[in-house]
């Protein structure tokens, strides 16, 4: 019997449902859950077809790719760490996709230089970083969201949302697990 890589994701739904994809060993990465990625994908269903996606932290890849199989028109994914960005960008050229990008970088940084306005934007940075209460003021601050944007939040179920900017609001959130995801609204 062929033994299973390590760490391996797999796409849930979309033209790629059912492929299973390697994502790089560094500390601290987790993929989103499966069962946590079918809920927040029920949710965006109708407004994914055709979206521009932001990504930041994108680790795994889980969402980012996700976003890809179910119809995202224009996906941009965010990494610092070497060995990640050469994992999403193998990971792209096996499912051959032309329609997302990978961009080492640091998500913060990234998000103080211009903005390029999103539809949604995935946020699920290192649970023990604490950097969404700053990463959600540059994302709604910054011109990063369009009109009717949508932010995935994710972090630890003890956390808690940080405040929510003004003009937005909370659409849907849950826990699973040890993992609290939340939808914001523009």
């Amino acid at each position: 019997m062929a033994k299973r890589p390590a760490n391996q994701l797999r796409l849930i739904g979309g033209v790629h449902r059912g492929r299973k994809l390697p994502f790089a060993d560094a500390e601290g990465l987790r993929p989103t859950p499966d069962r946590v990625r079918e809920t927040l994908f029920n949710w965006l269903m109708p407004i994914l077809p055709g979206a521009r996606c932001l990504d930041l932290f994108a680790g795994s890849g889980a969402l980012g790719l996700e976003a890809v199989s179910r119809g995202a028109a224009e996906v941009v994914m965010l990494d610092r760490q070497t060995q990640v960005v050469a994992q999403l960008r193998d990971n792209l050229q096996t499912l051959r996709v032309d329609n997302a990008e990978v961009t080492q970088a640091d998500a913060m940084a990234y998000l103080a230089g211009p903005a390029t306005p999103f539809d949604i934007v995935f946020v699920d940075p290192p649970y023990q970083a604490g950097l969404l209460p700053e990463c959600l003021a540059r994302l709604t601050e910054g011109g990063w969201t369009k009109d009717h944007a949508w932010i995935y939040l994710e972090a630890d179920k003890n956390t808690g949302l940080p405040e929510i900017p003004a003009g937005w609001e909370v659409y849907r959130s849950k826990q699973a697990g040890q993992v609290g995801y939340h939808l914001l609204r523009k």
